[in-house]
């Protein structure tokens, strides 16, 4: 055993509390940095949210073009405050809207490549945090933490998504046994 084995304290598994509470200050950290970042570039803390949503495109739980009634779902907003939204993220550049070919009466959101630019030099020292602490772990712990994070965000999705299904249902009915 080495000397910096032996004075080392015990790793314990984190129990849930705890898992608990360090996603909650990492998720915090990342919600302030959102905002910091909404004020620099003159939008709101929901207009970040909606950016986000729109960069993720096709990748969720409900895969499908991004439009601004998938936004008005996602994000729980009135239809005029997702227009307000739009407005906001085009103004600033970060997006442009286009109409479905298929259906001109639809209406589809894109991410603007060009606004990458803005997003990434702002972001750029979390890239460079990210790859600090990165570089403290194994490649195998790192694959572990990347499924637990996965795992994690895909579970609060769907539980969002399944609250958000009761909460439409209405109070009278039985809610849905989960697992």
């Amino acid at each position: 055993m080495s000397d910096q084995e032996s004075t080392a304290p015990a790793q314990r598994t984190p129990d849930s509390k705890a898992f608990g509470n360090l996603l909650q200050g990492l998720a915090s950290e990342m919600n302030l940095l959102g905002h910091d970042f909404a004020a620099a570039q003159g939008l709101h803390a929901t207009d970040v949210q909606a950016l986000l949503a729109i960069m993720r495109g096709s990748t969720g739980v409900t895969p499908g073009p991004v439009t601004p009634g998938r936004l008005r779902e996602e994000l729980a907003l009135t239809s005029g405050a997702v227009t307000a939204v739009l407005d906001r993220l085009e103004r600033a550049g970060h997006i442009r809207r286009s109409r479905d070919a298929a259906d001109r009466r639809q209406v589809q959101v894109h991410y603007n490549p060009g606004a990458s630019r803005m997003a990434a030099a702002w972001f750029a020292p979390v890239a460079d945090c990210t790859d600090a602490v990165a570089a403290e772990f194994s490649a195998d712990e790192l694959r572990t933490v990347a499924r637990f994070l996965d795992r994690m965000t895909t579970g609060l999705e769907e539980l969002r998504h399944a609250r958000r299904e009761d909460a439409a249902a209405g109070p009278d009915s039985e809610p849905p046994i989960r697992i």
